[in-house]
């Protein structure tokens, strides 16, 4: 990582810890020479940081809210994807009341018009599933999306700079996306593809996320080497706090899984078997079968 990009990491992290004092204590976190940490301190913070940031302390809660199937965004993002799979979607999203159905963009449209009567959302997807595309697209693509009828945007990282350790690139990746969705009213949530990465590497981007007033971070495309895992869930609520939601995706199959995943900090579940998952919920006999994420 280049300097100034850790001096901007850094900076990052001062101004959500000061924050989250001024929300406890009314009163801005200070060192013993009476400045603000960034000001007075910042070879302290550097040695914290490259030390594993999880040291700042961020509190960690987790827990569930409303039933499980209001936790869950039904989800469908093969690439064969039919219509008539879509529109079965849908229907179960209605009928089992999910928080969402989590679609591709060219779905988009067509989900809000079959969920217009419902309280179902429907969530999309950008940069998928690489993240590879410029911030300018991304942009873009959050815009249509959200012209469409999205009311909740998944959006993948830049990956690749974010290992490159080049900060402010990932940042304004972020930012181009959390924007358009601040303006209309719409949940974003930030996919860091934690499998693809270090342990420093997923507090760094969950930093980024929550600096860019994201709404919550996401474990994973489901289309990575790996999905969620508690380990991961974890660390992720333990950087963000309890101001954020923590999505876990990828390979969330049934409803012990979920619940381990909950229990880890999760407060949305992204999954292909959420009939499944609601069904054993309730103590029914299974009938669904996974779409495939």
């Amino acid at each position: 990582m280049q300097d100034v990009d850790l001096q901007r990491l850094i900076q990052i992290v001062v101004e959500e810890v000061t924050a989250a004092t001024m929300r406890t204590t009314g009163a801005p976190a200070r060192c013993s020479c009476h400045s603000l940490l960034y000001e007075c301190c910042p070879d302290r913070l550097r040695g914290v940081i490259e030390a594993g940031a999880t040291r700042l302390g961020f509190h960690a809660t987790g827990g569930q809210a409303g039933s499980v199937a209001g936790m869950i965004d039904h989800t469908l993002l093969k690439p064969d994807a039919t219509r008539a799979e879509i529109e079965a979607l849908c229907r179960e999203a209605a009928e089992y009341s999910f928080a969402s159905v989590c679609v591709n963009p060219t779905w988009v449209a067509l989900c809000s018009r079959l969920l217009a009567a419902s309280s179902v959302r429907v969530c999309s997807v950008v940069g998928f599933p690489l993240g590879a595309t410029t911030a300018d697209t991304k942009h873009y693509e959050t815009r249509r999306a959200i012209f469409d009828g999205a009311r909740e945007i998944d959006m993948v990282i830049n990956v690749g700079a974010l290992k490159s350790g080049d900060v402010r690139v990932v940042e304004r990746d972020i930012e181009a996306v959390t924007g358009p969705c601040r303006e209309a009213g719409v949940l974003s949530k930030v996919i860091i593809e934690a499998a693809l990465l270090s342990d420093d590497e997923k507090i760094t981007a969950c930093t980024l996320a929550k600096a860019a007033a994201a709404d919550y971070v996401k474990t994973s495309t489901g289309f990575g080497p790996g999905g969620a895992t508690v380990a991961d869930v974890a660390l992720m609520r333990r950087v963000v706090g309890e101001e954020m939601g923590v999505k876990a995706a990828g390979g969330v199959r049934d409803y012990e899984g979920l619940k381990a995943m909950v229990a880890a900090g999760a407060t949305r579940i992204g999954a292909s078997a959420g009939v499944r998952i609601v069904q054993e919920s309730r103590g029914q006999q299974p009938t669904a079968v996974s779409k495939g994420y």
